[in-house]
């Protein structure tokens, strides 16, 4: 008797659970569905761009930034002296390029550098599902190395 009321019970189906309380404020969720159609719209971008490279700014905080890059050739020398970036690899593969020297470096916003080159370092290879944290004053450039293309989710922690 007991086993048939227990089984009674789970045939019944529950109610699925909703609350009604909205999200907290700054509260974000990218779904793989949406940032694989964001990828698609990004290739049609980084195709027609000079520097065949895409970027979509997904949001900005005081503290964080959200990005999704595409890019389909080497990208340049980066050093960021209060922002650490985290990356997140979608698809493709790339050298990632981290430490040494920045030199010639150019400033091309308050606390940012690009371009130049960066003399020692360490070479890291990346595939999809990679995930790097690269600290803020540290310099970085991806090289694609023969590949299509490397695309990659952002986190930018501000404040170092």
């Amino acid at each position: 008797m007991k086993k048939l009321l227990l089984l009674l019970l789970m045939a019944i189906p529950l109610p699925a659970v909703k609350s009604d309380e909205p999200v907290p404020a700054g509260f974000e969720h990218w779904a793989l569905a949406s940032t694989q159609g964001l990828g698609r719209a990004l290739a049609a971008e980084a195709a027609s761009d000079p520097h065949h490279f895409a970027v979509k700014q997904l949001s900005d905080y005081p503290n964080d930034s959200f990005l999704f890059v595409r890019r389909e050739a080497d990208g340049p020398p980066e050093w960021h002296e209060t922002q650490v970036d985290v990356f997140f690899v979608q698809s493709g593969s790339a050298t990632l390029v981290v430490g040494g020297t920045l030199l010639n470096g150019e400033t091309v916003a308050p606390h940012e550098k690009r371009n130049g080159t960066i003399q020692g370092g360490t070479r890291q290879k990346l595939t999809a599902g990679d995930v790097v944290r690269i600290p803020a004053r540290v310099p970085h450039q991806l090289l694609l190395d023969g590949a299509h293309e490397f695309t990659y989710f952002v986190v930018k922690i501000k404040g170092y």
